[in-house]
């Protein structure tokens, strides 16, 4: 037996090229995470890294600055506020006339019948005679269920509740129950008062030139 065989065993030459290459000096590759310890992501990593890094000027300002706040509602209009006054010139004798018209072209436009109040200051309407025959209760039940049109005497304008439309005909009368009816009145219409009757007559019960 060769006595080379008993001391240590000698690596070939050819053996040590073999072995993996040490990487050459460079950027560091990511750490790999070990089994049963999981380390932190590249992305993680980065982004630990960017957190400690003191974030420049603009972006702290953009950081402190709220979010999108919400539009404000926007502010009410003066109509909103103010009910728009229209005047319909008529005679005494066609004030109701003009005001059924008044009424068929705001259904006609989409008005819901409950949203109308008409008041006349001469003769009642005829609807309110027929309902009044069956007792002030039953008429007044009619004007609080809210559901159609409601004609009432101008001199109780102060019983009917606010509606969105109301509808005024000066169809005659005692002296000064206009006068008296259509300030009240302009208060309870919410949006639009539409006034039937002597223009000259009219602009002096309100006070103004509508």
């Amino acid at each position: 037996m060769h006595e080379s065989a008993q001391g240590p065993r000698v690596t070939p030459a050819a053996s040590r090229t073999a072995q993996t290459p040490r990487p050459v000096p460079g950027p560091r590759p990511a750490p790999v995470p070990r089994p049963g310890r999981p380390g932190p992501s590249p992305a993680a990593a980065s982004r630990a890294g960017d957190a400690a890094r003191p974030a420049p000027p603009a972006q702290r300002v953009s950081q402190a600055t709220p979010g999108p706040v919400p539009a404000a509602s926007p502010a009410p209009s003066v109509s909103a506020a103010v009910p728009q006054v229209q005047l319909i010139p008529a005679s005494a004798e066609g004030a109701l006339d003009a005001a059924e018209e008044a009424v068929d072209l705001l259904l006609d436009t989409g008005r819901a019948p409950g949203d109308i109040l008409v008041l006349t200051t001469g003769d009642p309407h005829p609807w309110a005679a027929h309902e009044l025959s069956f007792g002030e209760a039953a008429y007044w039940a009619l004007h609080d269920a809210g559901d159609d049109v409601f004609y009432a005497d101008a001199a109780q304008v102060q019983r009917a509740a606010g509606r969105p439309v109301v509808v005024v005909a000066a169809n005659g009368g005692p002296v000064g129950t206009a006068a008296a009816a259509l300030p009240v009145a302009l208060a309870r219409a919410g949006a639009l008062l539409i006034v039937c009757g002597e223009p000259q007559a009219i602009n002096s019960a309100l006070g103004a030139g509508v």
